[in-house]
Parts: C-alpha cells; sequence; structure tokens
C-alpha cells in the first residue's frame, strides 16, 4: 500500500514536472489548437514509464502492461476533449469548467486511468 501511494506521488510530480518540459521541448511545433492533447499522450506515456521504473525500484507495485498505457491514453484525451468542447455544449454549460485549469485535469485524468484495475 505504501508503494502504491509513493508511486502515485512519483507519477504527480513527474508526470506535471516531466510532461511540461517535454511540451516546452517542443516549442512551436505543435499548434495551439492541438496543444492540449499533445500534452494529454506524453503526460500518459510519462506517467507510464514511472509505473514501470517503479514496478522494478517500489515494493507492492505491479508492472503496467500495454492496457494501462491505452487507460491512461483514454482518459487523459477524453478529459482534453471535455475540457476543450464542455463549456460549448448545452447539457454541460452549467459546469464550472474554468476553475480546474485544462491540464491539471487531463494529468489527474491520465492518473486515473493508469490506476483504474479490474
Amino acid at each position: 500500500m505504501l508503494g502504491r501511494l509513493i508511486l502515485l506521488l512519483l507519477q504527480i510530480v513527474i508526470g506535471w514536472f516531466g510532461a511540461t518540459a517535454l511540451m516546452g521541448a517542443l516549442g512551436g511545433a505543435v499548434p495551439a489548437a492541438f496543444s492540449l492533447y499533445v500534452f494529454a499522450i506524453v503526460a500518459a506515456i510519462v506517467i507510464f514509464l514511472v509505473g514501470i521504473i517503479a514496478a522494478q525500484v517500489l515494493q507492492g507495485v505491479w508492472v503496467p502492461s500495454s492496457r494501462t498505457l491505452t487507460w491512461s491514453l483514454v482518459f487523459g484525451l477524453v478529459a482534453a476533449l471535455l475540457w476543450q468542447f464542455g463549456p460549448t455544449l448545452p447539457l454541460l454549460s452549467e459546469v464550472p469548467w474554468s476553475r480546474v485549469p485544462d491540464r491539471y485535469a487531463v494529468l489527474a485524468a491520465a492518473l486515473l486511468g493508469y490506476h483504474i484495475r479490474k
């Protein structure tokens, strides 16, 4: 249990700083309209790689599979879609989307996708 908590904290910190640094390195290569989606993909991959490394070092942490990466990517991209198009949808227009920054939501969704198990 302690290993999974340490894994989560490592994924939050390294996921945020790693994905932000990689997005900065990409610079102008990504159009602004797609930057949130690219951030979702980069964050999911960084979170997955941290999980692989942590599984080798920490006790009680399972080795992630390709299914884990898929879930992390899907959840991150769905959050990016919601934060971009959610305010314009009539059914979701009442949700206070601006209270949570879009990159925070995408990172949290990618983390949730990683930690979901059957």
